[in-house]
């Protein structure tokens, strides 16, 4: 069995759905750094770092980096079709998910915590680095959009891998009010993607409205 460690409206959402997917049996455990009471140590012992989504293999590994985890999912379980089976499109899903991890995850990361990328900041200086980050992130959403047409999923005809991490990752910093405007058959897209009956149960745990 897989154990998974995450937290409600997080990325952990993305593994929690592609675990579910697959038909995978998992276990979930609720941590996270602002969670008082939460299993904070045991997810320390499987990552120093304390990141979610951290996913324990039934092996015992450790995996952290969702882009990571959602990869190795749909490696190992090619008929779950987390990812497509045609190579050309898998090629293009894998370049799509670590396209997020890099570009759009990590502007989240500089938006939330700005402090972590300028010594001394004052407020008014933290400001400047967030709008920055975000306008960056806006733009990332946009070249996805633009990369990426729906037929009718990322995935092809079923929602996989690249789907999830994509409307995952979306709901994040503004990003979904931008393509409202920018990209709105891309934001369609997502929409689908939350609806879709294999991915709304888990979707409406993490994210009530």
């Amino acid at each position: 069995m897989y154990t998974l460690f995450g937290f409600k409206g997080t990325g952990s959402a993305a593994v929690e759905l592609a675990l579910e997917l697959a038909g995978l049996p998992y276990r979930q455990v609720d941590a996270a750094s602002w969670e008082p009471g939460s299993a904070l140590d045991e997810l320390q012992q499987c990552n120093p770092l304390r990141q979610i989504p951290t996913l324990q293999l039934p092996d015992g590994s450790v995996l952290s980096e969702s882009a990571a985890i959602l990869l190795h999912l749909g490696l190992s379980h090619p008929s779950a079709r987390l990812l497509p089976d045609n190579e050309a499109q898998r090629a293009q899903a894998i370049r799509g998910l670590v396209f997020i991890a890099t570009n759009c995850y990590a502007a989240i990361g500089v938006i939330d915590y700005p402090e972590r990328w300028c010594v001394n900041a004052d407020e008014a200086i933290k400001e400047q680095i967030r709008q920055g980050a975000r306008e960056r992130l806006h733009r990332y959403w946009e070249i996805f959009a633009d990369t990426y047409p729906p037929n009718p999923f990322l995935n092809g005809d079923q929602p996989g891998a690249l789907d999830l991490l994509a409307a995952v990752v979306s709901k994040w910093s503004g990003a979904r009010a931008h393509l409202a405007e920018a990209r709105p058959a891309f934001l369609e897209l997502i929409k689908r993607i939350e609806a879709h009956p294999k991915v709304a149960p888990v979707w409406r745990r993490h994210w009530s409205n």
